[in-house]
This record gives C-alpha cells, structure tokens and sequence, in this order.
C-alpha cells in the first residue's frame, strides 16, 4: 500500500516528475511574472531617479492624466496579476487535459 509519509512528500524545489513537474513550472513562470513586474518597475524606477528625491523621467511623464508610476503601480499592476491568473488557468487547464489524454491513452 501506498506510505501515507510518501504522499504528503510535496516539495516546490523538488516536484515529482510527470504532472507535477509542469504544474511547478507553470507556478514558477507566474511567479517571475509577477516578481519581475512589481519589483523590476521598482528597480528601473530608482535607477532613472535624477534626485535623492526619487524625481526622474517616469515621475514626470504622464499616462492618461497620471504620472507614470502612479499609473503603472495604481492601475497596470493590478491588472496585470488578473492577466497572470487568467494566463495560469489556461496553462494548467492545458497541462491537466494532456496528463488526463496520456493517462487515459485516448490521444491515441
């Protein structure tokens, strides 16, 4: 019989091969996304800052009636997270349908 211990062996670093290897890489992609996203805009931010103010060019700029970093972390970065969720359904809504093909051998 299957070991209860073994079954709740789950590890992100170390993920079982098969359909969990691309559920993690999946995870992982949307992870960078967002990391890249939110913490990047931060970083190119502070460094086009001309000021110890923080004053540079995206503080200037405006985007639809509001400077560019207001816009970008007030409006775009939370849709963003809405495009990765729906991109992450569809990623493991593809994964699930060709692990469920494979395993019932109907693409065959």
């Amino acid at each position: 019989m299957n070991d209860p211990q073994k079954l709740c062996d789950v590890n992100f670093f170390r993920p079982r091969k098969g359909y969990m290897t691309g559920e993690v890489a999946i995870i992982a992609a949307v992870l960078v996304g967002w990391a890249v996203a939110n913490f990047g805009f931060q970083g190119v931010l502070a460094l086009l800052a001309q000021s110890p103010d923080g004053e540079g060019i995206l503080t200037r700029l405006t985007f639809l009636s509001f400077p560019w970093h207001f816009w970008f972390t007030g409006q775009f970065l939370p849709l963003w997270f809405i495009i990765l969720c729906v991109l992450f359904n569809i990623y493991i809504d593809r994964h699930t349908e060709q692990h469920s093909r494979r395993r019932d051998r109907s693409h065959d």
